[in-house]
């Protein structure tokens, strides 16, 4: 019950910061026009919309955030999800597939489709909202169970761009709902946030990484435990239109009745069909006995502007 309570606070919280966050973006996007000194027609009025909502320097230039001009930037394939927004107006979908193998004495396959996630830019260049819907099928020594997960919902903060040696940021306050089916639907909101951060090296190479805490349910006893996600990211453009990724992440369980940590290492290749679709492949492998064995997929993102 004290579980159910803290996390209906944290999401008023969440839902909270949306609308704050919201009223400040209207606030900040529009100046009143200035008037003429002499009195005579009045000067069209400006609207500013910066891209991020910081800056580490002091000034008004609203350098970075989404560039419409520029290819498709998304969250897949890799787990590390990009530190920029899409831009406001902007909805990108972006699907996928993956299969997972583990053998530990119990063979578990599991697919995983369409992993959809909408992202639509709203109020500012900074924010975007985000909505998150998957089903699985898996098969536990031959025994098959399969249903809709629960939804995700939250919002994506494009809180600085890179200065330097000082990061690109993004902030995601996130949660899941009980909306799954009965076999992977938590009992209860489960909220969380991710931390996102980045850097470009030069025109071919780029690295970041996501510091992330979520309540997730134990596979075993479904009780709600805190886990820890990190990793990091390296990326590579090829040509104008491939590009690669190699990346290394883990979780770490705090409190958690049978779940141990996992450590995963994965690459693959982005194709950019067109400057707002892209097709995806990538693969995987577990690097201790508790993470998965292997997985693969593959996926498509569209951008609409």
């Amino acid at each position: 019950m004290a579980a159910t309570r803290l996390n209906c606070r944290l999401t008023l919280a969440a839902l909270s910061l949306a609308i704050l966050f919201a009223a400040a973006a209207a606030a900040q996007e529009y100046q009143p026009p200035p008037f003429d000194p002499a009195g005579e027609d009045v000067v069209e009025a400006c609207r500013c919309s910066p891209g991020t909502l910081l800056q580490w320097s002091y000034g008004n230039s609203f350098e970075g955030g989404p560039n419409l001009d520029e290819p498709i930037v998304t969250d897949r394939p890799d787990f590390t999800e990009a530190s920029v927004t899409v831009g406001r107006g902007v909805l990108q979908i972006e699907t996928g597939y993956t299969y997972t193998f583990d053998n530990d004495g119990t063979q578990t396959i599991g697919h995983s489709y369409p992993e959809a996630l909408f992202r639509y830019g709203m109020f500012a260049e900074w924010f975007e909202w985000r909505l998150a819907w998957n089903y699985a099928h898996e098969i536990v020594d031959g025994v098959e169970s399969a249903g809709a997960e629960d939804l995700y919902l939250g919002f994506k903060l494009a809180l600085t761009p890179q200065e330097g040696i000082l990061p690109e940021m993004a902030l995601v306050p996130q949660m899941t709902v009980p909306t799954g089916g009965s076999v992977f639907r938590a009992d209860e909101v489960l909220p969380g946030v991710n931390w996102l951060y980045g850097w470009d090296i030069n025109d071919w190479l780029a690295t970041g990484g996501s510091t992330q805490f979520n309540r997730t349910p134990d596979d075993v006893t479904a009780q709600a435990y805190t886990q820890w996600a990190q990793s990091w990211t390296v990326n590579y453009s090829l040509t104008e239109r491939v590009g690669a990724y190699t990346e290394w992440f883990a979780f770490f369980p705090h409190s958690a009745d049978t779940a141990r940590v996992e450590h995963y290492f994965d690459g693959g290749f982005t194709y950019l069909l067109s400057d707002d679709v892209q097709w995806d492949i990538r693969g995987g492998v577990g690097l201790n006995a508790a993470a998965d064995d292997y997985f693969v997929g593959s996926g498509l993102s569209l951008r609409f502007k």
